[in-house]
């Protein structure tokens, strides 16, 4: 459990004159589940796309199992994430988008099904076996077609971007209990941004605070991390 998984060293990231990210120093060790938290605009997505390559770092490195992201591809396999609508094929049926992300990782439609039996009572059978393509589908849902389709192929680190948004309350509270499950069953390491504080303190052990690109804050989960979250950003 002390094998450092992710390591982010110098990272810097400018638009123009503006500085978005900037951290010196963060490691995340194996099998944690790490929550980020800010405002608008503090870094978390732009984080979450460095440690995923989809942006170019102007300054310093992401390891990711001692795989530094931008010089080697072997890190994608390891590797499962959803940011957005724009990680989905809109034009599959969830089925079909399902089996496609399972061929990418060599499973049969059998493999993929049982990956998928963890996620049953979240999709509430609106997902499976409907003809809906995922374009026409709610927010909510084509968000649990996201989230459920970063966890095929047994991923070791997972990166999920504002999971809770968009999902009705019963389906905040499942997801909730997934990625605990899942979290001590697989031992994967999560990496979760959310702007629902209540949310990301029941199931993260560890807490980073961005400000304007920044950590300003790294707490470890206790009874009081929530109210301290709240105090912080009522003051700011």
């Amino acid at each position: 459990m002390n094998e450092i998984y992710l390591k982010i060293d110098s990272a810097v990231k400018n638009y123009g004159k503006n500085e978005v990210l900037n951290i010196p120093s963060l490691e995340i060790k194996r099998g944690a589940c790490f929550g980020l938290v800010g405002n608008n605009g503090a870094g978390k997505t732009t984080l979450f796309r460095a440690i995923l390559d989809l942006i170019q770092l102007d300054n310093g490195k992401v390891l990711s199992k001692d795989i530094q992201v931008d010089q080697k591809e072997e890190w994608k396999r390891h590797t499962g994430s959803f940011l957005d609508e724009g990680f989905l094929i809109d034009y599959l049926r969830p089925d079909e988008f399902f089996s496609f992300v399972g061929l990418t990782h060599g499973m049969e439609k059998t493999a993929v099904a049982e990956q998928l039996e963890v996620f049953e009572p979240f999709f509430k059978d609106e997902i499976l076996g409907h003809k809906k393509y995922i374009r026409d589908l709610s927010k909510g849902n084509q968000k649990k077609v996201g989230i459920a389709a970063a966890f095929l192929g047994q991923p070791e680190i997972v990166l999920l971007d504002e999971p809770f948004a968009n999902l009705d309350p019963s389906s905040q509270f499942q997801l909730r209990e997934i990625i605990k499950t899942l979290s001590k069953e697989r031992d994967i390491t999560m990496l979760i941004s959310s702007h629902d504080l209540t949310h990301v303190t029941d199931v993260c052990s560890r807490i980073v605070i961005l400000e304007k690109g920044k950590m300003v804050k790294d707490l470890q989960t206790n009874p009081q991390t929530l109210q301290e979250l709240e105090t912080f950003f009522q003051t700011i």
